[in-house]
């Protein structure tokens, strides 16, 4: 399930594809972000697949070592702990997940980057790998942060598996932090890995719809404020990205009576840390805090609630 921050990340990328392309069919551009929000979901399953053939990578790269003219005793009798993960031995007997993955098993197999063979060698060569196979602990805790530890520094990390990934979606890069927190919290708290759900609740998806909505419908009166409030700057010398997230934390404050202006005023400010120059965030941040302190004193900002203004 996504968090609000991720749902505002998601919305965002959406209406700036919508005002990219100039499309005034709303509908199907709601549509095409729920699609969006789906391929988040999907994400999470391609990075268990990549788990799962890793494993039977290294599985089968043992086995092969058996059949070396001159096998060591380390070959003949190679340390499977990895393979026997208890997490892993999870994964493989929950048989609706296993199903599920396999539709993402060749994305991983049948690439022309070999990308199985050059994780499992920075793996196999790294001294997590080689002190989790020494250490005479056996428990599942143990198991559980070998996982997390191994997607975090060896897996999620690496450049082939960003490419890749980006080749598939232009978002997936952005959702990678956010699903791997998920995935994460998921094998510590012994959740549902195969849960599909995209939405905590029904709440959850009208926020995302209605902040669509919001900045698209009144897209016009929102320039008007950036225009109040920046000083004189004119509108086309501001990036794009930076009128987005001014537009929706303006809409936030301005049509959704039941969120406290600090909660969302903090959320697109950490949002502009990430999709704004420091110089932007600055200017985002002014611009905002202007606009609440002037339009609270004048009356226009309604919340339900006490503390919430």
């Amino acid at each position: 399930m996504l968090n609000r921050r991720h749902i505002r990340i998601k919305v965002m990328q959406s209406l700036y594809s919508y005002f990219s392309i100039e499309t005034e069919d709303l509908a199907a551009s709601q549509k095409l972000m729920l699609k969006h929000f789906n391929e988040v979901i999907e994400l999470k399953f391609v990075l268990i697949s990549l788990l799962v053939e890793l494993v039977n990578y290294a599985d089968n790269f043992y086995e092969q070592a058996k059949k070396k003219h001159f096998p060591t005793s380390s070959d003949l009798d190679p340390n499977r702990k990895f393979i026997d993960n208890q997490i892993i031995h999870n994964i493989q007997n929950n048989s609706m997940l296993m199903k599920e993955i396999s539709k993402y098993s060749s994305f991983w197999l049948n690439n022309d980057h070999d990308i199985l063979n050059k994780i499992f060698i920075d793996v196999n060569k790294s001294d997590l790998y080689n002190t989790y196979l020494d250490s005479n602990i056996n428990n599942i805790d143990y198991d559980k942060k070998f996982i997390v530890d191994v997607m975090n520094q060896y897996i999620l990390n690496h450049q082939l598996v960003h490419h890749m990934l980006e080749e598939r979606s232009i978002y997936w890069i952005d959702d990678l932090p956010f699903i791997a927190t998920i995935f994460f919290g998921d094998i510590k708290n012994d959740n549902n890995i195969f849960s599909k759900k995209v939405f905590k609740d029904l709440s959850d998806k009208n926020f995302a719809l209605d902040l669509f909505k919001s900045v698209i419908n009144n897209n016009i009166s929102y320039d008007n404020i950036i225009i109040k409030f920046s000083e004189n700057w004119e509108l086309d010398r501001i990036a794009k990205m930076d009128q987005l997230i001014i537009k929706m934390a303006v809409a936030e404050i301005m049509t959704m009576e039941a969120l406290p202006v600090k909660v969302t005023l903090n959320e697109y400010i950490e949002i502009s840390k990430y999709y704004s120059t420091k110089k932007s965030r600055v200017f985002i941040n002014g611009l905002l805090d202007n606009f609440i302190k002037t339009y609270i004193k004048e009356g226009k900002i309604t919340k339900v609630g006490k503390g919430l203004v």
